[in-house]
């Protein structure tokens, strides 16, 4: 059983086939998919398709790319649909530097907004973070978020970054990245990494593993990634399917379910 921690099926490269894609999902041992937000218009969409599909849940948030013209009102409106049963998270949140807006200080605002805003709803968080690593790490750290409770998405920093996330107990999400030849940096992280602190992930449509990189990527693509990480750590890809299906179940709080 496959989860994949962090999809994006609202997106409209999957207008043309998006119900037929889904419903071949459990044939090839995909059971659940957490669709991650960006901005007021896919938290709508997302929660329809969570309406829709039994096995698709929602992290809804505001991405630092779309927070630009985020208000108070907005994330009141959010943190009410916080109590939908198929919301397991607030995301994907975080800090994003790559580009010049928003500025940063926007982004600061409302990513620390939305942390304390998951405290209050009492849901785990999880993270974009690119080029901010060390502002993401302090933030972080500044919030006390408990062990289990953050996943930084699409890890893309140092095997020293990642052993600071671990020393907080906190989760990595590893996708197709891992199975690129120039990837030598994330299949560092990956080596060091315990698994029981990695979580499977597509960030798709983008970011398709070898040997579909460049196309439209889905979940269906995972036994690539899997297949990357059992050869880096040494592991057998039933065992790598099965701890990071644990830890997904753990880290959205569906263990009792």
């Amino acid at each position: 059983m496959i989860f994949d921690t962090h999809a994006h099926y609202d997106d409209e490269q999957f207008d043309d086939d998006r119900e037929v894609l889904l419903n071949s999902f459990k044939e090839a041992g995909i059971e659940k998919v957490v669709n991650a937000c960006s901005d007021m218009d896919s938290i709508k969409r997302v929660l329809k398709l969570c309406e829709d599909y039994s096995f698709i849940y929602a992290a809804i948030g505001i991405h630092p790319s779309d927070s630009g013209d985020l208000t108070e009102d907005d994330l009141k409106w959010i943190e009410e649909k916080c109590k939908d049963s198929k919301v397991l998270a607030i995301g994907e949140i975080g800090l994003d530097y790559h580009y010049p807006d928003p500025k940063k200080e926007i982004q600061i605002k409302w990513f620390k907004y939305q942390i304390e805003m998951a405290k209050r709803v009492k849901l785990p968080v999880v993270i974009h973070s690119r080029d901010a690593a060390q502002d993401t790490l302090n933030i972080l750290k500044e919030a006390k978020l408990p062990e289990g409770t953050v996943d930084i998405h699409c890890f893309s920093y140092s095997k020293e970054m990642a052993a600071e996330y671990v020393k907080l107990g906190y989760y990595l999400g590893i996708g197709g990245v891992v199975t690129f030849k120039n990837a030598k940096k994330l299949k560092e992280v990956v080596e060091a990494t315990p698994i029981e602190n990695i979580l499977l992930e597509t960030d798709c449509p983008y970011l398709a593993p070898e040997p579909n990189r460049g196309k439209r990527n889905s979940s269906l693509n995972l036994p690539y990634v899997v297949k990357a990480i059992a050869e880096t750590k040494n592991m057998d890809e039933q065992e790598v399917i099965d701890k990071t299906w644990q830890n997904a179940m753990r880290f959205y709080n569906l263990e009792k379910n």
